[in-house]
């Protein structure tokens, strides 16, 4: 007999990533997983959302918050495609219904679109915009093109020259396909060059199915029983942990204090005993949903299927949505569903499993649900440990975490191998001295 979960009080705080216009994009980025989703509503709505649906968003996600602050986060398919309208309309709705909270907005662009006038607004209002930049012309021209299937590097530069002259807050979004994996550095210098003081850096995994989607979808969906061979732009679990390993090495010796790379930080959460700020490392999930532009709330971004869809913000308020026991279940079955070879991973404690929709793969004892990427999280996991020890250990007694660099830089100094290029590297990596420190003698 099935145990019934304990009910849960409608929740304090939750997010919602809203999409004013679905799915409907200027680019066909070719490993995008949102664009097939406007399959799922062909010639049901405006390109926009509309005018009640946006009123009632604003109102009642606002009302739904028992925090003093409330953050709107805008994205896509592409939301300039909404129009400037659509978002004077959406701060001035903010500012009516705001009760005395502080209202934030974020903002995910591909920067097409972004010229001085969408950038002055952008400054105005605080957004913080995200940009997504995939690094230098080559890596990112691989994937990410436009209708035509031209590259949208050159566009996507001028655009974020244009946030820079208009001073808007700015961090980038960086996809990490199988080109991008095979060039880490190349890539975080690339961005710390121009200026991106904060980095997210987003791994790429889809497959494609073994059969046809009911709904005609070309992505496999989430979930145990779906089948079908990891996308060729994806990186591999070792690529993926190399990528991370590769960049965190420079970014340990050099701008620990400097340039922000969102992993690297929520990590360092993890090892201070902090609930992580962001959701795919937390034990539980379900806090964090989608909203398409006619209203429906689905459970997760990645999660955008019929079956994933909570109802409609017009029909029953949003709070009652996210506290429902649908979406209650779905966010336990995060822990609840991990095999006993993640609960027993040393790394476990940061790595949780990652996203339930990349636990595809099987583990080492035959157990389902293993997530696509472990090998590499492992890795920089166990990689990082000596740093963020030290780190942690500096933010209790209360100093800048930045001491870091010395500290690797005085461990290099004061302890060289005594056995040689082969023993290993006294920085605490776990690798070869001559495959890590020795390299840069």
């Amino acid at each position: 007999m099935p145990v019934p979960l304990p009910s849960r009080k409608p929740p304090f705080a939750f997010h919602v990533m809203a999409k004013p216009t679905g799915a409907l994009c200027n680019l066909r980025c070719a490993y995008c997983f949102y664009l097939e989703k406007e399959g799922l509503y062909p010639g049901k709505n405006a390109p926009a959302m509309s005018d009640a649906v946006q009123e009632a968003y604003v109102r009642d996600y606002i009302a739904a918050q028992d925090a003093p602050e409330v953050t709107f986060a805008w994205q896509g398919g592409e939301p300039t495609a909404a129009g400037l309208d659509f978002f004077r309309r959406a701060v001035a709705l903010q500012r009516e219904h705001a009760g005395g909270r502080t209202i934030h907005n974020t903002f995910q662009t591909n920067g097409i679109l972004v010229d001085d006038e969408w950038a002055a607004f952008l400054k105005e209002h605080d957004f913080l915009v995200g940009l997504s930049l995939d690094g230098p012309k080559e890596v990112h021209d691989a994937y990410r093109l436009d209708a035509r299937g031209k590259g949208t590097h050159d566009r996507v530069m001028r655009a974020l020259e244009c946030l820079k002259r208009h001073e808007v807050e700015f961090n980038t979004l960086t996809c990490v396909h199988h080109e991008s994996a095979a060039r880490p550095l190349e890539v975080y210098r690339f961005l710390r060059r121009h200026g991106s003081g904060h980095m997210q850096f987003i791994p790429i995994v889809e497959r494609i199915p073994d059969a046809p989607d009911p709904d005609g979808l070309t992505l496999a969906r989430p979930g145990g029983a779906s089948t079908g061979q990891v996308a060729a732009w994806c990186p591999t679990p070792e690529e993926y942990g190399h990528f991370l390993t590769t960049i965190y090495d420079e970014w340990v010796r050099e701008d620990v204090g400097r340039v922000y790379v969102q992993l690297f930080e929520v990590t360092l959460e993890a090892w201070m005993g902090m609930l992580p700020s962001l959701c795919l490392f937390r034990e539980h999930c379900g806090f964090a949903m989608a909203l398409e532009r006619n209203g429906d709330l689905y459970a997760c971004d990645h999660y955008v299927y019929p079956e994933y869809r909570l109802g409609n913000i017009l029909e029953t308020n949003v709070r009652e949505l996210a506290a429902s026991e649908a979406q209650t279940r779905f966010g336990r079955d995060k822990a609840d569903t991990l095999p006993g070879y993640c609960r027993e991973c040393p790394v476990h404690f940061v790595c949780r499993g990652e996203c339930p929709k990349h636990r595809f793969a099987t583990a080492p004892t035959g157990e389902p649900g293993l997530n696509y990427l472990c090998a590499g999280y492992r890795r920089f996991f166990t990689h990082v440990a000596p740093t963020m020890r030290f780190m942690a250990g500096e933010l209790r007694a209360q100093r800048p975490p930045a001491n870091v660099m010395e500290w690797v830089r005085r461990q290099e100094r004061e302890a060289p191998p005594a056995g040689g290029p082969n023993d290993p590297c006294p920085c605490g990596s776990g690798r070869k001295y001559k495959k890590c420190c020795g390299v840069r003698k």
